[in-house]
């Protein structure tokens, strides 16, 4: 489970933590829970990425496109690009139009997905009802280290 966190002072952006499920359905109002799947993804040469895939409100264009984009990339080398500026609410989901233009991905062999995940949330991972992610999300004052 996942949850988008206030920014901390001096970020730019809210960062993405990972939640306990017993402590996000005690504290945090369910509409503002974001729920997914991950996947590894790669871009050609292994630059590799946490993919997200949605797992809720399939019936979602958006969803729906982003959904099956990601099980044709799992053959073919693809691409989703929005549409919002067309005005259109969905995802173009393309491919490469040569597949080998692009050397096959040399996926991690001793990480597993798991390992992956819980090393990119190192830190962003909230297990306690004090950690500092968490009293930012809810607006409770967080003690001064």
């Amino acid at each position: 489970m996942l949850r988008q966190c206030a920014k901390e002072k001096g970020q730019k952006r809210d960062t993405l933590h990972l939640i306990d499920e017993d402590l996000a359905l005690q504290y945090i109002q369910p509409g503002r829970i974001l729920r997914f799947r991950l996947a590894l993804a790669t871009k050609p040469y292994d630059v590799f990425f946490l993919c997200q895939i949605p797992s809720r409100n399939l019936d979602n264009e958006w969803n729906r496109a982003n959904v099956k984009g990601c099980e044709q990339a799992k053959t073919l080398w693809t691409i989703l690009t929005s549409r919002k500026e067309e005005g259109v609410e969905t995802y173009k989901v393309d491919y490469a139009q040569n597949q080998d233009a692009f050397p096959e991905p040399k996926w991690p062999e001793k990480q597993t997905l798991d390992d992956l995940i819980l090393t990119r949330f190192t830190g962003l991972s909230i297990e306690a009802a004090d950690h500092p992610g968490l009293l930012r999300l809810i607006g409770a004052k967080q003690a001064n280290s």
